[in-house]
């Protein structure tokens, strides 16, 4: 929120030596608008907005503010520690730049990391996910940083378990694996030699995938098994387009008050989820027309909801009404579930 939009916007934000731009899609080629840094001061937290967390405020040297909601409190921290240096460095007149992953760690420019996901996810011929147990607690959907290497090596992805721990590194820090348990979580912060672990006990899992983790952990993600069964805030069948395939199958939903997961099932019955949908920190809206949809393109009932790694998810009710009390339930879930 700025003074260029006036309400809130999902955008996608890059950080540049000398200021911030802003594209209202990732696949953009041009910017929506570019704020300045040099002269500007930041404030975190931010607490002009009550019902909105993790909140910074970024002032320009023309006193405009601008204002940032991350979708949780790392992720907010990480870009005010990288925004307040790149302003000391111009205030300084030296030279700051935020290498990219993959130029940090030197990935050949052949390698397409989303389409590498989406290898690993494959049902048949990707990498299994399992329920493993470390420190008296049991980690469901997830997998070994040693089975991910395996993998990589075995698709012929890489040369060695050294370029393979490169390339694992950046599929972690771009979002497409997640750090479960102590171990991994410490190396993703830094507390290691190398952000992802070649290690039987160090676990990953998928977003997105329905992991949860049955016992106390210090995780912030994970979703506990009671908290897995907790208080249903909304139900029903919708129409549901997977991210990987862009087919429609009807799913029966389940959206509970905390965590912040709308799990969704086999309607035909079934106690365990097929997956589930992490909403802290996502943006759902009403879609009126969606691109290279036909047989289920109907107006007035179709919303997307787009989670904090990006992940774009559409869904059909069965009436606008209908897409109404959804959107509003997630909406509230998204806020205040972990």
């Amino acid at each position: 929120q700025g003074s260029m939009f006036n309400t809130w916007k999902a955008m996608w934000v890059v950080l540049l030596e000398d200021g911030i731009e802003f594209y209202k899609r990732k696949a953009d080629n041009s910017p929506k608008g570019m704020i300045p840094l040099k002269g500007s001061s930041i404030n975190s937290p931010c607490q002009d907005f009550g019902k909105r967390m993790f909140v910074f405020k970024l002032t320009v040297a023309k006193q405009q503010d601008h204002f940032f909601q991350a979708a949780y409190l790392e992720e907010r921290d990480a870009w005010v520690r990288d925004i307040k240096k790149a302003i000391r460095c111009l205030d300084g007149g030296q030279r700051f730049a935020r290498k990219s992953t993959r130029k940090s760690i030197r990935l050949p420019e052949t390698i397409n990391l989303s389409a590498l996901y989406l290898s690993m996810k494959d049902p048949e011929k990707g990498i299994k996910e399992l329920k493993l147990e470390k420190d008296k607690k049991v980690f469901n959907y997830c997998f070994t940083g040693t089975s991910v290497i395996d993998w990589l090596v075995s698709s012929n992805s890489i040369r060695n378990r050294k370029e393979g721990l490169m390339l694992a590194s950046s599929l972690l820090s771009e979002g497409y694996l997640q750090p479960a348990g102590d171990t991994s979580k410490a190396a993703a912060e830094g507390l290691s030699d190398t952000p992802f672990l070649d290690l039987v006990d160090a676990y990953y899992y998928f977003p997105d995938s329905g992991f949860f983790c049955e016992g106390n952990s210090s995780d912030d993600d994970v979703v506990l098994k009671e908290e897995f069964r907790g208080m249903v805030v909304k139900q029903g069948c919708l129409l549901k387009q997977g991210h990987r395939r862009k087919n429609w199958k009807v799913r029966k939903f389940v959206l509970r008050d905390d965590p912040a997961y709308l799990h969704y099932y086999d309607p035909a019955g079934g106690e365990e989820p097929l997956g589930a949908i992490h909403l802290r920190g996502c943006v759902v809206t009403a879609v009126e027309d969606m691109p290279d949809s036909k047989k289920y393109d109907v107006d007035n009932i179709l919303f997307e909801i787009i989670t904090a790694n990006d992940i774009h998810y559409y869904l059909q009710a069965a009436s606008s009404a209908e897409r109404t009390e959804w959107i509003k339930a997630i909406q509230t879930v998204s806020r205040t579930g972990k």
